[in-house]
């Protein structure tokens, strides 16, 4: 074999090969509409979650004492107002991890 036909032959095999290596990329992430949606639903069991302890926690006081809504009205205010709070924390954090991969993402790009 002649040196040119040898370079000519290594040249088809590299891109046979990048094809190949290219076809085994995995594609774009399409499933990036179902986090946002689990974000979404995440918040929403932290706040009902906070809502249902204040409440079960009021209305077992309520009837250990013989108090009827006093303490579980107070106690649902409480459970809401935690419910917020983690809500308000988680949405706190996740942006922050946005923030911070879109910043990895400018570094990189730089």
């Amino acid at each position: 074999m002649t040196d040119p036909d040898q370079q000519q032959r290594l040249q088809q095999l590299e891109a046979k090969i990048a094809a190949a290596k290219k076809a085994q990329e995995p594609g774009p992430r399409s499933d990036e509409h179902y986090s946002q949606a689990q974000l979404a639903w995440r918040m929403v069991i932290e706040l009902v979650a906070g809502l249902g302890i204040g409440f079960g926690i009021g209305y077992g006081l309520d009837v250990l004492f013989g108090t009827l809504p006093i303490f579980m009205v107070l106690f649902t205010m409480l459970g809401l107002a935690a419910g917020v709070k983690t809500m308000l924390r988680s949405a706190r954090e996740i942006q922050e991890k946005k923030m911070a991969a879109t910043a990895d993402e400018r570094d990189e790009g730089a």
